[in-house]
This record gives C-alpha cells, sequence and structure tokens, in this order.
C-alpha cells in the first residue's frame, strides 16, 4: 500500500516547467533555455514538495492533466490530484531527482529520470523510495511549461501483502 501511495505522492515530484518561448513558433527542437526552464522548475517543485507547499506543486500541473501511477485507475486533473494529496496527507523529508533526459519539439516536451526519497504518511514513520518516471509537458499560449501527463513508479516490486 505504502508503494502504491508513494508513486501517487513522486508524480508530484515529478513536475512542470515555466517555458520562455511563444505557443505559435515553429516546431524545431527543443531550446538549451527551454531545457534550462523545465529543469529550473523541477528544481522549484522540489522544493515546493520539502515545503509541504501542495498549492505551488499543484501550479505546475495543467488543469487536465492526468496522472498514471501503478495499480490504481488514472488521475484525471489536478484537483483529482490535490484531493488525493489531502486524503493522503504526505510529507516529504528528502527527496533527489535525477534527469536523464529533457527532449522535445516544438510545443511538447518529455523529461525522463529518476528519483529518490524519504517520505511518511499522517503519523506514520518515514521510509525510503527510489524509482522512475516520465513526464510529457506542454508550452501554453503565455509560453510556461506545465506538466500534462505523469507517469511514475517505483523499483520496488509488488508483493501480496501490499494492498
Amino acid at each position: 500500500m505504502i508503494g502504491r501511495k508513494l508513486s501517487l505522492v513522486v508524480v508530484a515530484l515529478a513536475a512542470a516547467s515555466a517555458g520562455c518561448q511563444p505557443a505559435a513558433q515553429e516546431a524545431g527542437p527543443l531550446s538549451d533555455a527551454d531545457a534550462a526552464a523545465i529543469q529550473g522548475v523541477i528544481d522549484a517543485l522540489i522544493e515546493a514538495d520539502l515545503a509541504g507547499d501542495w498549492d505551488a506543486v499543484a501550479a505546475l500541473f495543467a488543469d487536465d492533466a492526468v496522472f498514471m501511477m501503478p495499480d490504481r485507475p488514472a488521475l484525471e486533473g489536478k484537483a483529482a490530484w490535490r484531493a488525493m494529496v489531502d486524503e493522503m496527507q504526505p510529507t516529504i523529508h528528502a527527496v533527489t531527482v535525477d534527469v536523464a533526459e529533457i527532449e522535445g519539439r516544438g510545443d511538447l516536451a518529455y523529461v525522463r529520470g529518476t528519483y529518490s526519497e524519504t517520505l511518511s504518511f499522517g503519523e506514520n514513520e518515514p521510509f525510503d523510495l527510489e524509482g522512475k518516471f516520465v513526464w510529457i509537458m506542454k508550452r501554453q499560449s503565455d509560453g510556461s511549461w506545465l506538466v500534462t501527463v505523469g507517469i511514475s513508479n517505483s523499483n520496488q516490486p509488488a508483493s501480496d501483502t501490499d494492498s
């Protein structure tokens, strides 16, 4: 159960970005400035996660973002993500996100990487978790980047007692 709950929270870690180019640009490769902006927002997201500032985290998701975690239906919309966070009451004690790849073309980008974190839910003891993620981001009409799809899963195998 904790592994599944963690996967829900990891999507939050895995977030979005603020870009600098308008949506009407020619569909060329992702610029170095956009990649740097995406990395900068990932860093800001980690800071918000550690502070438990879930409003700041949610602001990095498109309103209709989809979050896909293992062993459960997709969460559709950032309101659904926020309801899950409010129910689970996560505390992120430490987190590291290692970005392996930031790529894109035109108004679409993706980030692929790994994470490790120490977290707890409610009054439960903290535990460590590692996993991997892919985020798909879309440039908005104002030039900012938001997460539109977040996919994550832990490296821990599922068990019959994990329910």
